[in-house]
Parts: structure tokens; C-alpha cells; sequence
């Protein structure tokens, strides 16, 4: 018993010694690891206008920071704005981050821009910056309906109530309507100041530099971490960016629209065809594009072709291959949501949509123009010879039977549109409809001859 009562007491008094030379040693350990501890800053720039390559800059940022396992995330800012889509990506991904996420803003973050920093935790300004003037408006610059004014103050006023910031400020930035004593007058869309950002709380502080926003924020020690564009990614940027998209469409149904006006497969085909490739590979490469879309794109132009080179007329294939074709060139652009390749958002469907229709508008719109123009101009003059080899000058015609052919009949031995081939008196010859298309054993009429070609009409047979 004494024995047990003396073992007792010794593990007592270890305990009781042990234990205040633990509580000493915590403290210090932590201090330690706090000062050995370096922040893994991990920044990325967005200085040009928001568009889809921005949103995908921010991804693959999110995605590299998240790699690096970094500690904050810091983006460095100067755009005068841009997409709302685009920029209601970007904010969501930033309020939904699991890291911290700080901006400095290098002279000017407005519209789009002033979305994004709100959705940051921290925002820091250089002297002389702007943020704010964030009313919705048209490519021309002209204020949009109040529906998209509405849509815009609710993302503003909602980003701003996430980050503790106030969402009147946040939505006068949008709507001249709000006033607030002392801040907002009424009819003005508001901007700040530095100074002003900062004395009304909508800024943590005034900084030049990335270094100096670390520190005003109290780290000392810290780590930047630069993200970098490989040369790929300039590539894919460029291509996506919604002008170039709509250049891209032009080509491909200026491409499809001269092809079809001269017989053979040559270089606008293949201008089509490259075309199409750029557009969908970077789309398809990014996940914006999936396999359906593109099938839904080239079974539309399998239709098209089919109703043109196999069907009189133009009836309801062409329609529906007018219709994939459009619906492929949409949908590509958009991002879909789950599993479901038909749930995208509405309004970058929408605009996805009026983007494809414009384009293709203006692509027939020029194709027409320009067929006319080529065919009639002397511009290109030194591409071919235009000598007049006139008869008193010693010049004879090699074979006068296309002359003499003017007003003579026959059928067309091919479909012309509005080029092929025609049947005259057994003889087959080049020709053009100078009406937009005639049937294969459609009866013709010679009407003039040109540089080794026919121009027929379609000939009316008057009964007798």
C-alpha cells in the first residue's frame, strides 16, 4: 500500500512538472511557425476588356492556384469593362472561392470591372484610380432597357451584401435614380475616387504596388506567385474572343455561298472548312463546345448540301439544315449547366444567338455584293487579261460557234447554280444561269456569250 501511494505521488509531481514546461514551449513553437511561415501569393492580371478570354484566364488562375495550394489569390486590375456574362462568371467563381481573393486596381475598374472587384474580399486602389460607372449599355455605348439595368443592380447589390460592403453604393453605381446624402447625387451614375472608396468604406486602403498591399494588410512575408500564358493560350484566347467569332462565321457562310456559285470544290470550300476549325477547336478544347453541337453543325451542312445538289428547290431540308447550322454555331459559344446539354443560361444564349444571326446576315449580305462586284469590276484587272483584241486589228475568234449559238435552245445537262453545263444541238457547254438556279433537263436559251461562256435563261415553252 505504501509502495502504491508512493508510486501515485511521484506520477503526480511528473505531471505537475511536465506539464507547466509544455504550456512554455507552445507558445514559442508557434511563434516560431509563425514567423517561418511565407504567404503563398498567387496573381493573376486582368487589364483589357471582359470577355470570354478573361473568364478563361480566371479559370485556369483558380485552377493553378489551387494546384499551388496557394494562400491568397491577388488580381491585378485595369479595364474600363466589358460582358456582363463574362463578368457574372468571373464574380461568381471569386464569391465562391475557398481562398481569399484581393484586388488592386491600377487606374480604372469600371462597368464589368467594378463587379468583380466587389466580389473581392479586399480591394486596394492606386492613386488617382476609379471604380464604379456600371450602367448596362449596347456595343454603340447607348444605355440599354431597364430589364438589363435591373438584372445588373440586383448582381451589384448582392455582391456588395456578401462582402459586408454597402449595396446602395453598389447599386448607384448602376441606377443615376439612387440617392444617397453625402455620396450619390440624384441623376449622376456614381464613381469613386480612391479617397472616396477608402473614406466610404467601399476600399481597404491605398496602394502602388503588390508588394505594398501585402504589407498594408500586415504580411510581411510573402511569396508572389506569377501566372503565365502559354503561347497556346494567347491562341485559344484570341480565337474565342465573340469579334473574331463573328468574323469566323462570315467566312464560313461567305465560304459555303461561293462555293455553291462556281462548279468544282476550290478555295472557298476550303476557306469555309478552316474557318469552321478554328472556330469549333478552341470551343470544343475549352468545354464550351461538345460533341453534339458540332455534329448538330455539320449534319446542317450535309442537309444544305443535299437540298442543293439533289432536290429541287429549296424547301423544307434546306430550311432544317439552315436551322442546325445556326443552332450548332449558337450553342458552341455558351456554356451548358449539368448534364443536360440544353440548360444554359438565357442571356449568353441569347446573345450567343443574335451574334450568330448578325453574322450570318452580313455574310450573305457581302457574298451577294461581292459576286456582283468581282464578276463586273475592272479592280482585279491585273489578275487576268482585259486586252481588247479587236476584229480590224488582225484579231479573229478561234471558234465562232459559241457566237452563233446566241438564241438557240437546249436543255441543261446539269443542275446549274448558277454555273454547270448545258446541252445544245448534242453538244455539251459551260454555262451560267443568269436567274439564281435552273433544274438539270430544264429547257434554256441562250442569251449572250462571254470569255468561253454561255449565259442562258430558263426558256418558256408557249404552247402552240
Amino acid at each position: 500500500m505504501k509502495r502504491l501511494l508512493t508510486t501515485f505521488l511521484l506520477v503526480i509531481t511528473l505531471v505537475a512538472f511536465a506539464r507547466p514546461q509544455s504550456d512554455s514551449l507552445l507558445p514559442i513553437a508557434t511563434l516560431e511557425d509563425s514567423t517561418t511561415n511565407i504567404l503563398k501569393v498567387y496573381k493573376f492580371d486582368i487589364k483589357e476588356q471582359i470577355a470570354p478570354p478573361v473568364w478563361r484566364t480566371t479559370q485556369k488562375a483558380f485552377k493553378a492556384a489551387y494546384e499551388a495550394k496557394a494562400d491568397l489569390i491577388f488580381i491585378h486590375m485595369n479595364t474600363y469593362g466589358g460582358l456582363v456574362d463574362a463578368a457574372d462568371s468571373i464574380r461568381t467563381k471569386i464569391l465562391g472561392s475557398k481562398i481569399p481573393v484581393y484586388v488592386l486596381i491600377d487606374n480604372n475598374a469600371a462597368s464589368a470591372g467594378a463587379l468583380i472587384s466587389i466580389a473581392c474580399d479586399s480591394i486596394y486602389m492606386v492613386e488617382g484610380a476609379n471604380i464604379g460607372a456600371a450602367t448596362v449599355v449596347n456595343q454603340t455605348g447607348e444605355v440599354v432597357p431597364d430589364k438589363f439595368q435591373s438584372y445588373m443592380r440586383s448582381m451589384m447589390r448582392s455582391t456588395a451584401e456578401a462582402n459586408g460592403r454597402d449595396p446602395d453604393i453598389a447599386q448607384a453605381m448602376v441606377d443615376p435614380s439612387i440617392y444617397i446624402p453625402g455620396i450619390s447625387d440624384t441623376g449622376k451614375v456614381l464613381t469613386f475616387t480612391t479617397s472616396e472608396a477608402i473614406k466610404f468604406g467601399f476600399a481597404d486602403g491605398k496602394a502602388e504596388s503588390v508588394e505594398e498591399v501585402m504589407r498594408l494588410a500586415g504580411h510581411e512575408s510573402f511569396e508572389i506567385i506569377e501566372h503565365t500564358l502559354s503561347p497556346m493560350d494567347k491562341i485559344i484566347n484570341f480565337l474565342i474572343h465573340p469579334a473574331l467569332s463573328g468574323i469566323l462565321i462570315v467566312v464560313i457562310i461567305g465560304g459555303l455561298y461561293f462555293e455553291l456559285q462556281t462548279p468544282g470544290v476550290g478555295f472557298p470550300l476550303g476557306a469555309s472548312v478552316l474557318a469552321a476549325l478554328l472556330y469549333f477547336a478552341p470551343l470544343y478544347l475549352e468545354g464550351l463546345a461538345t460533341h453534339w453541337e458540332v455534329i448538330v453543325f455539320v449534319l446542317g451542312v450535309v442537309l444544305l448540301l443535299i437540298e442543293i445538289f439533289a432536290i429541287p428547290g429549296f424547301g423544307v431540308t434546306g430550311v432544317l439544315g439552315l436551322l442546325m447550322i445556326i443552332g450548332g454555331l449558337t450553342f458552341a459559344m455558351v456554356e451548358s449547366i449539368g448534364d443536360n446539354p440544353l440548360e444554359v443560361n438565357l442571356m449568353p444564349l441569347a446573345k450567343a444567338f443574335f451574334t450568330v444571326i448578325i453574322a450570318v446576315f452580313l455574310s450573305l449580305g457581302l457574298s451577294i455584293y461581292l459576286s456582283q462586284k468581282l464578276l463586273t469590276t475592272t479592280t482585279f484587272g491585273h489578275l487576268a487579261l482585259d486586252a481588247i483584241q479587236n476584229k480590224d486589228q488582225g484579231y479573229t475568234s478561234a471558234d465562232k460557234t459559241y457566237s452563233s449559238m446566241i438564241g438557240k435552245t437546249g436543255t441543261a445537262y446539269t443542275m446549274l447554280r448558277p454555273s454547270g453545263k448545258v446541252m445544245i444541238e448534242d453538244e455539251i457547254y459551260d454555262a451560267t444561269a443568269l436567274s439564281s438556279f435552273i433544274d438539270s433537263d430544264s429547257p434554256v436559251e441562250v442569251v449572250s456569250y462571254q470569255t468561253g461562256q454561255l449565259f442562258v435563261k430558263k426558256h418558256i415553252v408557249k404552247d402552240a
